[in-house]
């Protein structure tokens, strides 16, 4: 996929840039493996605004994707390859050999009429085939990763992620991240080979504020520009930069400061911390 720039025959196309989608399939989705989008534009029952900054978006259905790949060694033959309202990356439709058919994230480079396998065992090292990381070579570059056995995956999902295989040692997977974070994971954990697809989606710009609000995305206001019982930054005689470290408006670091909380004691499975900029 390439980036496609506009001519600027109006003041937002000037400044669009989107990536090129000609090659994407562009039908309708397969109807048994959509659902409902059950969206809740970031409030709770009552209706009150529990996230800021979020809005129900243009409306979209739910593609059912197969992060396990449970599926064992029955050969699928990529049938398309799709955009997915609901993701940065494409996602590719796969019919198996017995005829089902399921979604998976689409590696990049993979490519129409691609057979992909899964397995417990060691296959060939392919782009889109996914195995335990107990038999992946160590330097190999893998996307969607379990976390725990059999959850399914949840590490390197979105647009052009991937991680590399590093190491093994006790039981575990030493696996390096973009951030820069080592992590262990179980050698159980199933991971798929490659790098997730649309690489070009972080070079993309929106072009305008109804894009965004396409995206379920609502307009952000400066916690300089609100009052001291608004915002942290709020407040001041004429116009002032906050006075201190950027925060939300409960207080929390927003930017450099690690706030992500780690439970169940997975601490101990972080060899290195992500560089911090």
């Amino acid at each position: 996929m390439a980036l496609k720039n506009y001519k600027p025959v109006t003041p937002t196309l000037r400044q669009y840039v989107s990536v090129d989608k000609s090659e994407l399939w562009k039908g309708s989705p397969l109807k048994i493996l959509t659902k409902k989008n059950t969206e809740r534009s970031g409030r709770n029952n009552f209706g009150h605004i529990t996230v800021r900054h979020k809005s129900a978006g243009h409306k979209k259905s739910f593609r059912v994707i197969d992060f396990k790949r449970d599926k064992m060694d029955i050969e699928a033959k990529v049938e398309r390859i799709e955009y997915d309202p609901n993701r940065t990356s494409f996602i590719a439709l796969l019919k198996y050999d017995d005829g089902i058919y399921s979604y998976i994230l689409a590696p990049h480079k993979i490519n129409i009429g691609d057979v992909i396998l899964s397995s417990k065992n060691l296959i060939d090292i392919k782009i889109g085939n996914a195995m335990p990381l107990a038999v992946i070579p160590i330097g190999t570059i893998v996307h969607n990763i379990e976390i725990k056995p059999g959850c399914g995956g949840a590490v390197s999902r979105s647009a052009g992620t991937y991680a590399q295989l590093v190491g093994k040692d006790s039981g575990y997977a030493l696996l390096k991240m973009q951030s820069g974070e080592i992590r262990l994971f179980s050698l159980n954990c199933m991971a798929t080979v490659g790098q997730v697809s649309n690489l070009d989606n972080k070079n993309s710009t929106i072009g305008k504020a109804g894009r965004s609000r396409w995206l379920g995305i609502r307009p952000t206001v400066r916690g300089v520009a609100m009052n001291p019982v608004d915002h942290p930054h709020g407040g001041g005689e004429g116009k002032t930069s906050g006075g201190r470290h950027p925060v939300s408006p409960t207080g929390k670091p927003t930017k450099g400061k690690i706030t992500r909380k780690r439970k169940n004691n997975t601490n101990r499975l972080i060899v290195k911390s992500r560089r911090v900029k």
